[in-house]
Order: C-alpha cells, then structure tokens, then sequence
C-alpha cells in the first residue's frame, strides 16, 4: 500500500522454483558425477570405499565414495533427497560461512556413515559408493528444522523424537528387505544411513549457533488496527 495516496500495490510474485543454489547445485552434482562415471565403471571403482582398508591404514575412500552411485535410479533418488531436505538446512545456513558449514555437514555426515559402516563390517571388501550417508545427514539435520520457522528444535521435541524414530524404522525395513531404487541386487548399507543420520541431527546444533542466519521475525506496527476512513 503506498501511504501517500491509499492505494494498494500489486503483490510482488514469488518464484515457483525457490530452492536455494546450493541445494540446487548438490542435488545435481550426483546425476552429473554419474554421468560420467557410466562410461566406465571399472574406471572409477577405485574410489569406492571398502571397508577393509581401514585395517590397511587407507580412508580415502571415506570422500571418494560420495561422488560414486551404483545406477542411475541410485543417483537420481539421492539427489532427490539432497534437494528436498537440503533446502530448509541451505535457508538457515547462508552467506559463505553458511556455504562451509552446510558442506561440512553433508562431507561430515557421508564420512562418519561410511567410517560407521566400515567398522562394523571391517572383514568386508564389498565396495561401498553413494552420498547415501551425507543425504541422510541432511534429513537428520532438517528434522530439526521441521517447525522451527528456521530455527533449531531440542532434540527431545516430540515432533524430533517421533520423526527420527520414523526415518530409522524406515530405513531398518530397507535394509532387511534390501529393496530400494537402484540397488539391482546389491546390499544396503543401511548402517551408513543411520550414521549419517546421527550425525546430521547432531551437527545442526552447534553449526546453527555459529553459522546459521534464521529469518528475521516479522515486525508488527504498534498502532496496527482496522483501517481508518
């Protein structure tokens, strides 16, 4: 409304697509990756992570494996997921300090679900690929967010508890069936999932105090009332 004449202006139109670049660009790296990494898998399987390397002192693979899928449907879904809840944690986490912290929670999370999976099965030498573990990083981090108008919700908030209890059931069924797009046959890493998630849902905290940029509250006007003739 200007004030000067009483008249009201137009709304300003809001974007359909309003997903924050860095989403965006995560979500996309992982068809893109794959993209090139279809042309030969034998090519880039050196940078899976296996589990038996930790006992050989190699943990490259911890990050490497990320940039890895093992089907299209494999990286399509992550990316999907990426995306999805990806955004609410980019909108809190914003400006360049904002840019690392997001990445150091997505890096974080995928490293400490392959390390938590690697532990686990230390005798394996079956190759682990994905952004499983960062995705669901994501998901524990934005289940924080979930009904905080972008802030971060206690752990013990109901909503929280009954959402993490939620993805990890989910997540425990995957597993024991082993069905999920793009798996063709392979085992879930479901461990790597529900580290990931740990870590996500427990890093948000700390990252939000340093970095996170919640929105501003709206300011009412004091005299605020019905219109006057």
């Amino acid at each position: 409304m200007d004030p000067s004449d009483g008249r009201f202006d137009p709304p300003r139109n809001e974007p359909i697509f309003n997903v924050p670049l860095l989403a965006l660009l995560v979500a996309l790296s992982m068809p893109a990756l794959y993209l090139f990494q279809s042309g030969s898998h034998t090519q880039w399987i050196s940078l899976a992570f296996v589990p038996a390397d930790l006992g050989a002192g190699r943990s490259g693979g911890l990050v490497s494996s990320m940039l890895l899928h093992g089907s299209w449907p494999h990286a399509i879904m992550n990316a999907v997921g990426a995306l999805t809840f990806g955004a609410p944690v980019a909108r809190l986490l914003r400006g360049p300090a904002g840019v690392g912290a997001f990445l150091t929670l997505y890096i974080g999370s995928g490293v400490f679900g392959a390390l938590g999976y690697g532990l686990l099965h230390l005798e394996s030498t079956d190759p682990l690929v994905g952004a499983s573990g960062g995705v669901f990083g994501l998901i524990g981090a934005a289940t924080r967010l979930l009904g905080g108008q972008g802030r971060v919700l206690p752990l013990t908030a109901r909503p929280v508890v009954t959402a993490s209890i939620a993805w990890m059931a989910v997540n425990a069924v995957i597993g024991l069936i082993g069905f999920a797009p793009g798996a063709e046959g392979a085992r879930i890493a479901w461990e790597a999932h529900a580290f990931g998630f740990l870590f996500g849902i427990l890093a948000i905290d700390p990252l939000a105090r340093l970095f996170g940029r919640p929105p501003e509250p709206f300011d009412s006007p004091v005299d605020m009332g019905d219109p006057r003739p």
